[in-house]
C-alpha cells in the first residue's frame, strides 16, 4: 500500500535528507521524501499508523507528518539548524538579498540552499562561507563634522568645504577573506621557514648549529616558533575540526587538525617528558624525533590552499558579478520639467527618466520621446544593437547608444528583467545536479574509511616496519590523514554548475538549476512549436477576401470579436483593421474555443474565426471555391482564418508570420547534434507542410491542440526518448509541464522566467543550441572534476600509506601530501574555470 503524507518543518535539503532515512529506517517501510512540494511517498508492507512515523521523526528534529498539506499551528518553523533560510521566515527566498543585508552560502551546498544571515564557516563542511552577490547602491556620502549633509556620491560640504566621506564602508567579503587569509598565511611563513631550516639542518653530518648551542635548545627554539603557526595563523584549521567532531560531519578540517594535532601534541610531550617514550620511538641517535616542522609546514601549505581557493572563489562567480555591474547605481528622473539626478532605489513606475548617450538604462519601460540603437548583448548575447523607437520596451542592464531619449518606467527594483535574471543564476548556481548524489553519497563515509585506514597504517608499520618503526607508523598515519581530501570531490560538482550557469546567462540563456542543465545534455528529441518559436510571432494580416459582404464591414465584425482575445493572430486582425480606420461594435457571448478560434453575436449576426475544426463544430455551411482558394494561401505557408457569419463560411484572412532568420542554421545545427526536431503546430496540414519542408524537418504534426501536444511527449517518453519542449510558455503550458526540459520562449522584459527550467532571452532556437552545448561542456567538466577527486584519493592514500615503501623504498612525507591536498581542490576550481572560455 502507498500513502503521500505532508511534512512540515523542513527548510533545506539536509533537512530532506535526515526526514527519508529516519523513514527509511522503520521497518516495512519504503518512503521518497520531496522538498517542493514537501511530500512523502510512503510504501509500506503493512498500515503503520502515522503516530508511529511522527514518534520517530520527532526524535530527529522538529518535523511534523500529517495527512493535510496545511500546516500545524505550532511553531515548526523554529528549526533545529537554527539558521537563516526562506522556510524560516515563511517568506519565498529569493538569491538577491534586501538591500543593507549580506546572505551567505556555503559553496559546496552542503544544506541545498540554505543561507545565513552571518558570515563564517559551513557546519557540515567547515569551509568559508561565500557572500551573494548584490545589486549595487548608490553610496551616500557625508560630512565628518555636519552630518546632517547627505547626498550621493563624492564632493564638498557646502557649511565647512570639508571632502565628504562615505557614511559606510566598502563591503567587499570576498576581497576581505583573501586579505585576512594572506595576512595569515604571512605570519606562517614568517615562522615556519626558519623551524623547517633548523630542523633540515640537523640532518646534515657536522650540524653546523650544534656550534651554536645544543640540540635540545634548538628544539625549544622550534617550539617556540611554531606557537605563532599553530595558535594563531593555523588555528582557524582546529577550530573547524572541533566543531566538525562535536557536529558528527567529518570533513577535510577533521583530518587536517587530527593530523597537525596528533604530531604538534607528541612533539611537546616528546620534549618536555622524553623519558616516557619506549626505546621503539627512538632514532639511532637515541634521541626521540620531534615534529614541530611537519605541524608547521602542513599548516602553511594547508593555509596556502584556503588562500588559493579563496582567490579561485572569485573567479567562479565572475559571470554573476558582470552581471551586478550592469545595473547602474543612478539615474536622471524628470521633475516639473527639471532634471534631477536620484538613487535607482527612488524610482517609481511611472517616472520619466532620461537617457543619455552612453547611459546604462536603470530600469525596464518604454521611450516616450525620442529614438536610438540599443546594445542588448549582456541580455541577449547578440551583439548587433537593436534600434528602439518612441513605444518600444527597454531592457534595466542594456546601454544606450549616440542618441538621448526619455523613458517612462515600468517595473523597478526586483521586478526588472536583469534583476529577475540576477536572481536565477545566483538560484541555479547554487541548486545540486543529481550526478552530485553520487560524490555525496561517498563524502559520507570518506572521512570515517580514511581515519580507520590511518589507523591501520599506524599498526602494521608499528608491528612490520624497520626501526625506528613506531615513528614510522605515526609519520605514515599522519601523511594519511593530510593527504585525502574531500573537499575536492565535494567541490567538483558545484564549481562547474556555478560558472556554467553564469556563462549561460551572459549568452542569455538562464537556466532554472543544477537538475535542467544535466537533463538538457541528455536531450534526444525536441519538440518545437510554430508561431513565435520558429517563426517571429509578429504576424500580420496579408489580405482579407470575402464573398457577397462587404469587406470592411466582415473586418470590422472579427476586429470586435478579436478585441476580446489575447491570441498573437487577434492582434494582427486588430492592427489590420486600425489601419484601416475602421470603427466596430461590441460583442457578445464571445467564447474563445481552445485550438480553434473565437466566436460571438456582433451586430445581432454569430460570428465565427478560426481554422476548420470551428467551422466543423458550429456546422458551417462551406464554400467550395473558398476553400480551394484557401488551400492554395496554406500552400504557400500562409496561416489562413475561416470567417462565418450566420453557419455560412463567406471568406477567410490570411495572415503571414515570417520564419526566424536563424531558425533553419539551428535545426540544422540541432540535428547534427542528434536531436530528432518535431515541429508541432495548431496550423493546417498545408501551412504545416510547406513550414516542415523549407525547414528540412524529418517530421511534424499539424492541427495540434493542446492536449495533442502534451500526448505525443508522453508517447516519446515511453519510448524512452529524454524530451525538451519549446514554446510560448502560455498555451503550450501542459506539453512543457510534461517535457523533461521544458524551454521558454521570450523576447524583451515580457520574458517568462519562472515557466519553464530554461528561458532563452531573445527567444529564438539558436538559444537552444548554445543550451545544449553548454550543458554537455558543463557535465564533461563535472564528470572530470570526479574523475580528478576520485583518482587522487586512490593513488595518494595507498602511497601515502607507505604502499610503494616495500618495492621501491619510497615514503610520502606529510608535509608533500599537504601540498598534493591543497593543489587537489585548487585544480578542481581551475578546471571548473576553463567553462568561461565556451563560446
Amino acid at each position: 500500500m502507498t500513502h503521500t503524507y505532508y511534512i512540515h518543518g523542513m527548510s533545506c535539503d539536509g533537512c530532506r535528507t535526515k526526514v527519508e532515512k529516519t523513514l527509511n529506517s522503520i521497518e516495512g517501510i519504503h518512503a521518497e521524501v520531496s522538498l517542493e512540494p514537501p511530500q512523502a511517498i510512503v510504501h509500506m508492507q503493512k498500515h503503520i499508523p502515522l503516530e508511529q512515523l511522527q514518534s520517530a521523526l520527532s526524535a530527529v528534529g522538529k518535523y511534523t507528518i500529517s495527512t493535510d498539506s496545511k500546516a500545524p499551528h505550532t511553531d515548526t518553523h523554529q528549526h533545529s539548524h537554527g539558521h537563516h533560510h526562506a522556510a524560516h521566515t515563511g517568506h519565498k527566498h529569493t538569491a538577491t538579498p534586501q538591500h543593507g543585508k549580506g546572505t551567505y552560502y556555503c559553496p559546496m551546498h552542503c544544506e541545498g540552499d540554505k543561507t545565513y544571515e552571518k558570515p563564517g564557516n559551513c557546519p557540515v563542511c567547515g569551509m568559508n562561507l561565500e557572500k551573494m552577490p548584490e545589486l549595487p547602491t548608490s553610496a551616500k556620502y557625508t560630512c565628518p563634522m555636519h552630518p546632517e549633509i547627505v547626498q550621493n556620491g563624492p564632493g564638498s560640504c557646502p557649511i565647512c568645504g570639508m571632502d565628504l566621506v562615505p557614511m559606510q564602508p566598502s563591503d567587499n567579503e570576498e576581497n576581505r577573506t583573501y586579505l585576512d587569509l594572506r595576512k595569515k598565511m604571512i605570519v606562517a611563513l614568517i615562522f615556519t621557514v626558519p623551524v623547517f631550516l633548523i630542523a633540515m639542518i640537523e640532518m646534515i653530518p657536522n650540524n653546523p648549529l650544534l656550534r651554536i648551542m645544543d640540540v635540545q635548545y634548538w628544539n625549544w627554539v622550534q617550539f617556540g616558533l611554531s606557537l605563532p603557526v599553530v595558535f594563531y595563523a593555523g588555528w582557524l584549521f582546529f577550530e573547524r575540526a572541533w566543531q566538525s567532531i562535536i557536529s558528527r560531519n567529518l570533513n577535510m578540517f577533521t583530518l587536517i587538525g587530527l593530523g597537525t594535532g596528533v604530531a604538534f601534541i607528541f612533539s611537546i610531550i616528546a620534549l618536555l617528558f622524553p623519558n616516557v617514550f619506549p626505546d621503539e620511538f627512538r632514532t639511532h641517535h637515541g634521541s626521540v624525533t620531534l615534529y614541530f616542522e611537519a605541524s608547521t609546514v602542513i599548516l602553511t601549505l594547508a593555509l596556502l590552499g584556503q588562500l588559493m581557493e579563496a582567490r579561485a572563489h572569485t573567479q567562479t562567480s565572475s559571470a554573476i558579478k558582470e552581471l551586478l555591474k550592469l545595473s547602474p547605481t543612478e539615474a536622471i528622473r524628470i521633475r516639473n520639467g527639471a532634471d534631477e539626478k536620484v538613487s535607482i532605489h527612488d524610482i517609481a513606475v511611472g517616472d520619466l527618466l532620461r537617457i543619455k548617450p552612453g547611459d546604462r538604462i536603470p530600469v525596464d519601460g518604454r521611450i516616450s520621446d525620442g529614438e536610438s540603437s540599443i546594445d542588448e548583448s549582456m541580455i541577449t548575447g547578440e551583439p548587433i544593437p537593436v534600434d528602439k523607437k518612441s513605444g518600444d520596451a527597454v531592457s534595466s542592464g542594456t546601454i544606450n547608444g549616440n542618441k538621448s531619449f526619455v523613458m517612462r518606467a515600468e517595473k523597478v527594483g526586483s521586478e526588472t528583467l536583469l534583476a529577475q535574471i540576477i536572481n536565477m543564476v545566483n538560484t541555479a548556481s547554487r541548486s545540486k545536479a543529481p550526478i552530485q548524489k553520487l560524490a555525496d553519497s561517498i563524502a559520507g563515509y570518506f572521512v570515517p574509511i580514511v581515519m580507520i585506514i590511518a589507523f591501520v597504517t599506524f599498526l602494521i608499520w608499528a608491528k612490520w616496519g624497520p626501526p625506528p618503526s613506531l615513528n614510522y607508523g605515526l609519520i605514515n598515519a599522519i601523511a594519511v590523514l593530510i593527504i585525502a581530501c574531500p573537499c575536492a570531490l565535494g567541490l567538483a560538482t558545484p564549481m562547474s554548475v556555478m560558472v556554467g550557469v553564469g556563462k549561460g546567462a551572459q549568452s542569455g540563456v538562464l537556466i532554472k538549476n543544477a537538475e535542467a542543465l544535466e537533463n538538457m545534455d541528455k536531450v534526444n528529441v525536441l519538440i518545437v512549436d510554430k508561431t513565435g518559436t520558429i517563426t517571429e510571432g509578429k504576424p500580420s494580416v496579408e489580405k482579407i477576401s470575402v464573398q457577397q459582404a462587404d469587406e470592411n464591414e466582415v473586418l470590422a465584425y472579427i476586429a470586435s470579436l478579436n478585441q476580446n482575445s489575447e491570441h498573437p493572430l487577434a492582434q494582427a486582425v486588430l492592427n489590420f483593421a486600425q489601419a484601416r480606420h475602421l470603427k466596430w461594435p461590441q460583442t457578445k457571448n464571445f467564447e474563445a474555443v481552445m485550438g480553434k478560434g473565437v466566436t460571438g453575436t456582433v451586430d445581432g449576426k454569430q460570428v465565427a474565426l478560426g481554422n476548420k475544426a470551428l467551422m466543423e463544430s458550429i456546422k458551417a455551411q462551406m464554400n467550395p471555391e473558398i476553400e480551394q482558394a484557401i488551400v492554395a494561401e496554406q500552400k504557400q505557408g500562409k496561416t489562413v482564418s475561416y470567417i462565418a457569419i450566420d453557419g455560412k463560411l463567406i471568406g477567410f484572412v490570411s495572415i503571414t508570420d515570417a520564419i526566424k532568420p536563424d531558425s533553419k542554421a539551428a535545426i540544422n545545427a540541432l540535428q547534427a547534434e542528434g536531436i530528432e526536431v518535431i515541429m508541432l503546430t495548431g496550423d493546417n496540414e498545408n501551412t504545416a507542410a510547406t513550414v516542415a519542408k523549407e525547414l528540412g524537418l524529418s517530421a511534424y504534426k499539424a492541427s495540434c491542440l493542446p492536449q495533442d501536444k502534451l500526448n505525443e511527449i508522453k508517447h516519446l517518453q515511453a519510448k524512452g526518448k529524454i524530451v525538451a519542449m519549446a514554446g510560448d510558455g502560455i498555451n503550450d503550458a501542459p506539453a512543457l509541464t510534461q517535457a523533461n526540459i521544458g524551454i521558454a520562449m521570450g523576447t524583451g522584459t515580457d520574458v517568462a522566467i519562472e515557466s519553464a527550467r530554461i528561458t532563452l532571452v531573445k527567444g529564438d532556437l539558436q538559444g537552444i543550441v548554445r543550451a545544449k552545448r553548454l550543458s554537455h561542456a558543463v557535465m564533461k567538466n563535472i564528470r572530470q572534476n570526479l574523475f580528478f577527486a576520485f583518482i587522487y584519493n586512490i593513488l595518494g592514500i595507498p602511497v601515502a600509506a607507505g604502499l610503494l615503501y616495500p618495492f621501491f623504498g619510497i615514503l610520502l612525507s606529510p608535509m608533500i601530501a599537504a601540498l598534493a591536498m591543497s593543489f587537489s581542490s585548487v585544480s578542481v576550481i581551475g578546471n571548473a574555470l576553463r567553462l568561461r572560455a565556451i563560446s
